[in-house]
């Protein structure tokens, strides 16, 4: 009987064991959803909300207006910075303002020219921040343009964060599935990025695992000049992650949770366009290592391809085995499908997703070392192949 067969398959499953078991529970997601059962805060601290838009005209109305919403009892105002759109981004979100908002409850500025060395949206950010500084306000609620939120997600945001004296808390918003590719790709997204982040790994003082999702963070303003402002992060692509590990490392206290309150409004009708959301950043994961590269790669074919090759393979050891560790994997992914209200074949397909992202992070490295890596919203971000 040919042994490597089983040895590889064996690997597989043991890698399988590993993740379901000692990854920090990263799959079950009913863990920390937004839930939030504690007090409220006697004194609600003041909130400034700052949006980076840049050609958002599609989605920035819609914004704007679920933040106007916002049922917060302290007090809020709303700063968007429009980052040299092209589209009538920042005359849409100031008819708006001026329409459903309260007077002076949102301002409208316009970002300074892209300073080297910054990334786009932490350079609109920096502006945001520097605008408040008027305001003084506890804290920031970093906002993308793209997404709509519930009246309430402000206050259970600020609930959390008074209740467990976090420096950083942000919510990983719901993102759209009801395309194909949108469904074949998107839960696997957000799959990943658990896998990557863990969130009882994140809200471990103990643990160096630091994560944040990008879309919907609230940080202190006194965590954010303690690590020395936007600056200290300014030329990440990857840039929730980099605030999260710089608050963490300062000594803050940071959460991530789920949420299906707020909404991205992004959509996706191609498998390209997802392709290139994974590919903005991947290579960027990996620290823009080749060695990395080949070692992800090979780590991603011998835990997604290997079972399902297995499973129809003659020998029954080693099919048995195959099939043991696709179903681990299965059945790992299903809460997420579920989170996603999809149906649960899609569960088993989660190697065809893996095998897409393998292209896009190979298509990250190829736009890195072309020159052109972190390619988002016509720049590119990622630092030039030395």
């Amino acid at each position: 009987m040919p042994l490597f067969p089983v040895i590889l398959a064996s690997i597989s499953l043991l890698v399988w064991i590993v993740l379901a078991f000692f990854r920090g529970g990263f799959w079950q997601l009913r863990a920390f959803e937004d839930s939030s059962r504690e007090n409220p805060p006697p004194l609600w601290p003041r909130v400034v909300a700052v949006v980076p838009a840049r050609n958002e005209v599609g989605t920035i109305a819609h914004c704007v207006e679920s933040l106007i919403g916002q049922n917060y009892p302290g007090g809020f105002q709303i700063i968007v910075v429009d980052d040299h759109s092209e589209d009538g981004t920042g005359e849409l979100a100031r008819a708006v303002a001026q329409s459903d908002g309260k007077p002076g409850q949102v301002t409208i500025i316009q970002a300074e020219e892209l300073q080297q060395g910054w990334t786009g949206k932490l350079w609109a950010l920096q502006q945001g921040v520097r605008a408040a500084a008027r305001i003084s306000p506890e804290y920031f609620w970093f906002a993308d343009a793209d997404i709509v939120h519930s009246s309430d997600t402000l206050q259970t945001l600020v609930t959390r964060a008074e209740a467990g004296k976090l420096e950083l808390a942000s919510l990983m918003v719901l993102l759209q599935a009801r395309t194909l590719p949108e469904r074949l790709l998107i839960p696997a997204f957000l799959y990943f990025f658990l896998m990557l982040y863990p969130p009882k790994w994140i809200a471990n003082r103990k643990a160096k695992t630091a994560g944040a999702a990008g879309g919907c963070i609230l940080l202190r303003r006194e965590a954010l000049e303690k690590i020395g402002g936007i600056a200290t992060i300014q030329g990440e692509v990857i840039d929730d992650c980099a605030l999260a590990r710089a608050v963490k490392r300062s000594g803050g206290n940071i959460w991530m949770g789920l949420t299906r309150n707020s909404v991205s409004l992004r959509t996706y009708t191609r498998l390209g366009e997802i392709c290139d959301l994974i590919a903005r950043t991947a290579f960027t994961q990996l620290g823009y290592s080749t060695m990395l590269l080949l070692g992800t790669i090979a780590g991603l074919l011998l835990t997604y391809l290997v079972p399902v090759a297995m499973t129809f393979y003659s020998q029954p050891l080693a099919w048995r085995i195959g099939l043991a560790a696709w179903a681990l994997g299965t059945v790992t992914y299903l809460p997420t499908v579920r989170f996603y209200r999809l149906s649960p074949l899609w569960a088993p397909l989660l190697p065809a997703a893996a095998m897409l992202y393998s292209y896009a992070t190979c298509l990250s490295a190829i736009r890195f070392w072309r020159g052109k890596g972190g390619q988002w919203k016509g720049r590119t971000q990622a630092p030039a192949k030395s």
